[in-house]
């Protein structure tokens, strides 16, 4: 047990996390916070209401996806705690190498959130479980997944040309790319008939023991589809 993970089960940048501290076999404790009603205590926590925070044994407080990783790269692997079982490299590689999963990384939590997962998750749920609101805009829709397509097109190119997606070892660059692709695959989004290579990719990551966990998350009253949790999908 590494500590205390405050997180969304549909949150990206919370999904991101877990999967790396799962790739070292550990685990945290969850417990959940809503990202359209952020209660006072959180945000006394963390005055950016962001996702997630992460509360070590140890009393120290790490907040966003971002520091945590990095903690987890540094400390993690030069002391692992009681109970790890595995010792993966997060951001693997040369300067040059590490720079590369460092930028994938914030292309997936910085512009393919903002073009793809956000504004998906905000019309096809958040609306919804905030306030019963009317049906998702059609429109927006229609822009997020040609938008959604793109991003699919460089993850294929990138594991066209590539072991992983930032060279040929696993990086936290692909536990963030896949979380994002896990939550929009939650809503039954992806075009995987679209995007071979792509479907490649995920299939690989997705059969990781890391990712058990992240596949049994459900909300109530929003099923993924019966393919999400099928490692042969």
């Amino acid at each position: 047990m590494i500590g205390k993970l405050t997180h969304f089960k549909l949150c990206p940048r919370s999904r991101s996390i877990r999967l790396a501290i799962g790739e070292f076999g550990l685990e945290a404790l969850l417990t959940e916070e809503t990202p359209w009603d952020l209660r006072q205590s959180f945000l006394a926590k963390n005055p950016a209401g962001e996702l997630p925070v992460l509360d070590l044994e140890n009393g120290v407080t790490l907040c966003g996806a971002y520091a945590i990783s990095e903690f987890i790269a540094e400390e993690l692997s030069a002391a692992p705690p009681p109970g790890a079982s595995r010792m993966p490299e997060l951001f693997p590689g040369s300067r040059d190498e590490r720079a590369e999963v460092r930028r994938l990384v914030d292309w997936f939590h910085g512009k393919f959130d903002r073009e793809v997962t956000r504004e998906l998750l905000f019309e096809k749920l958040y609306q919804r479980m905030r306030s019963n609101a009317a049906a998702p805009d059609p429109g927006m829709l229609r822009a997020v997944r040609a938008n959604l397509r793109y991003h699919l097109s460089y993850i294929a190119y990138l594991s066209d040309t590539r072991r992983w997606l930032a060279g040929d070892e696993l990086s936290f660059a692909d536990l963030a790319a896949a979380a994002h692709i896990s939550v929009i695959d939650y809503l039954g989004e992806v075009p995987w008939q679209e995007f071979p290579a792509a479907k490649s990719w995920y299939q690989r990551i997705k059969s990781r023991p890391s990712f058990r966990l992240v596949l049994a998350d459900r909300l109530p009253g929003t099923p993924p589809p019966e393919s999400y949790a099928d490692l042969d999908f």
